[in-house]
C-alpha cells in the first residue's frame, strides 16, 4: 500500500463506530484490526524515513558541528504532513481494502 497516495483524511475525524462495526459485529474487534494495520503502517513509514535520512548521516559527526541540511529538514516535514497512520488503517477499513480474520472464530470443528 503506498500510504503516500492515500485518500485519508489529515485531521481528526469522528466516526460512528456501531456503524463502524457492522462488518465484524463487534466494535473491540473492529478497534483491534484498525489498531493492527496502523502498526504496520507507522513501522513501514518509520522504515522509509529511516532509509532516506540515512544518506545525510556523516561518519565524522561532532556534537559541537551539528550542521542544518535543508533537504533532511524538507524531508521530514514532507513526513510530519502525510496523514497519520491510524487515520491511514481506518480509511482503508472503511475502504474495505483490509483482509482480515479471527482465527478463534474461523476455527473448522473438530468434534
Amino acid at each position: 500500500m503506498d500510504y503516500k497516495k492515500t485518500n485519508a483524511p489529515l485531521n481528526t475525524v469522528t466516526r460512528d463506530m456501531i456503524e463502524l462495526s457492522k462488518e465484524t459485529g463487534n466494535v473491540y474487534e473492529t478497534v483491534c484490526i484498525i489498531a493492527k494495520r496502523a502498526n504496520q503502517i507507522s513501522v513501514e513509514m518509520k522504515h522509509d524515513l529511516e532509509k532516506k535520512l540515512q544518506e545525510f548521516v556523516s561518519l565524522n559527526d561532532n556534537l559541537e558541528e551539528v550542521s542544518e541540511n535543508r533537504e533532511q529538514i524538507e524531508i521530514s516535514r514532507y513526513y510530519e504532513k502525510l496523514p497519520k497512520p491510524t487515520l491511514i488503517a481506518t480509511q482503508e477499513y472503511v475502504d474495505h481494502k483490509l483482509y482480515f480474520r479471527n482465527p478463534a472464530t474461523d476455527k473448522p470443528n473438530m468434534d
